[in-house]
């Protein structure tokens, strides 16, 4: 009879971690969605279309609407930002690789930001006019940009916090390090 319990609870056990696995596994993982005069940027509250440059949207868990970033900066500082605690399924970042044009890069440019490469400390500033994290989908691509824009590559673990969360305008003088902001 004993047996039978233990055999019983392990079996409940195991159903139960199979139903939650397949729970996490059933978060489907949203499609890009294009931009439109409701698009209003999370941190400025003006319109995504009236700003130039790469964009940033972020999907969260049971929420049908992204959140919009009219600067890829500002994406990145929303996943990183201690105050900001809620659960990004996706978060997509224009690759300008595939842009005709920087100014709107459009809507066929969306990538996921875990698989893009990154631009850091280039002379080219985001819609705002700060400092941008600009997007690309091949190492390549990123490449031939820094060396017309100057700037580093890396990918999105390697853009260092203070390039996204630190204060803007840190000086002309200023270089970007693998660490941090070096002056």
């Amino acid at each position: 009879m004993k047996m039978f319990r233990r055999l019983s609870v392990l079996v409940l056990v195991a159903i139960t971690v199979s139903a939650c696995s397949e729970q996490e596994a059933r978060i489907e993982v949203p499609q890009p969605a294009a931009l439109s005069e409701e698009s209003v940027g999370h941190y400025c509250n003006m319109t995504i279309l009236e700003h130039t440059g790469p964009k940033a949207q972020i999907h969260l868990a049971n929420n049908p609407h992204p959140i919009w970033f009219s600067q890829v900066r500002d994406g990145i500082a929303f996943i990183r930002s201690p105050e900001e605690q809620e659960d990004a399924v996706v978060v997509y970042v224009n690759d300008m690789g595939k842009a005709t044009e920087w100014d709107f890069p459009g809507d066929d440019t969306w990538i996921d930001a875990k698989a893009a490469w990154f631009v850091i400390g280039s002379r080219k500033t985001g819609g705002m006019g700060t400092p941008e994290v600009i997007p690309f989908g091949d190492e390549q691509t990123a490449s031939a940009f820094t060396a017309e824009n100057g700037g580093m590559v890396v990918q999105l673990a390697g853009i260092p916090d203070v390039y996204v969360l630190g204060p803007v305008g840190l000086g002309e003088n200023a270089q970007i390090s693998m660490t941090g902001v070096d002056q």
